[in-house]
């Protein structure tokens, strides 16, 4: 989930010619597209909903709304950019129907979570004990929960999707200075959050392998 990913200019020139094909009515052209890009779209809306389910109907939403708004995109700007905005909205409007939707146990939520936290924060890894990959990303994805959903987004985009600044402030629909701000108090608020998990000392300590592993997501 946390391995960085890079963006590549000639897919970027590539898609303006399947963009054009496509509003010229070509619909292998589109298909193209949702091959191209598809992963991504999952992806984030993945990261942001943490849900298989939520996430296949938001990149599906997603690219009807393209198609059905393709003929606005103008070229200059990435499509994958444009595409991803789209997403990210239509991610975070489901997160917020979703709170509407169970308010009357809001107080009950609270209480579920709160717990959480608190183990978070007290557990400390045994140092004889080995942890797996899996077990690593448990723990980055507890502490990525815990950020704001403002600057958790930034972060995704930013530092897990390999966006670059520009692009992520484009897709947010955000500042440039806007999204280093929050960017950086997310890498903040994530070291603070795993420093206990890798300033472990002992004869044994994997941590110290993963930790590298770790600061490349924070």
């Amino acid at each position: 989930m946390f391995a960085m990913k890079t963006q590549h200019e000639p897919d970027a020139v590539n898609d303006v010619a399947l963009v054009c094909s496509a509003k010229q009515g070509s619909t292998d052209a589109f298909a193209r597209l949702i091959e191209r890009h598809g992963d991504l779209i999952f992806r984030v809306a993945m990261h942001i909903t943490g849900s298989r389910e939520d996430a296949e109907d938001i990149a599906q939403e997603a690219f009807m709304k393209a198609f059905r708004h393709l003929q606005s995109f103008e070229e200059r700007a990435r499509f994958s950019t444009w595409l991803t905005r789209i997403a990210v909205n239509e991610a975070l409007m489901k997160l917020r129907c979703s709170r509407r939707a169970s308010i009357l146990s809001l107080d009950a939520q609270v209480e579920e979570q709160t717990p959480m936290k608190d183990t978070l924060a007290d557990w400390r890894p045994d140092p004889e004990q080995s942890y797996n990959r899996n077990e690593l990303r448990e723990i980055l994805e507890q502490a990525l929960a815990t950020l704001p959903e403002a600057w958790k987004v930034v972060f995704l985009l930013r530092d897990v999707e390999g966006m670059s600044i520009a692009d992520t402030a484009e897709a947010l629909e955000l500042s440039v200075t806007n999204i280093k701000t929050r960017l950086f108090r997310a890498r903040l608020k994530l070291r603070e959050q795993l420093s206990p998990y890798f300033e472990q000392s002992g004869p044994a300590m994997k941590f110290r392998a993963t930790r590298r592993e770790a600061v490349r997501c924070v």
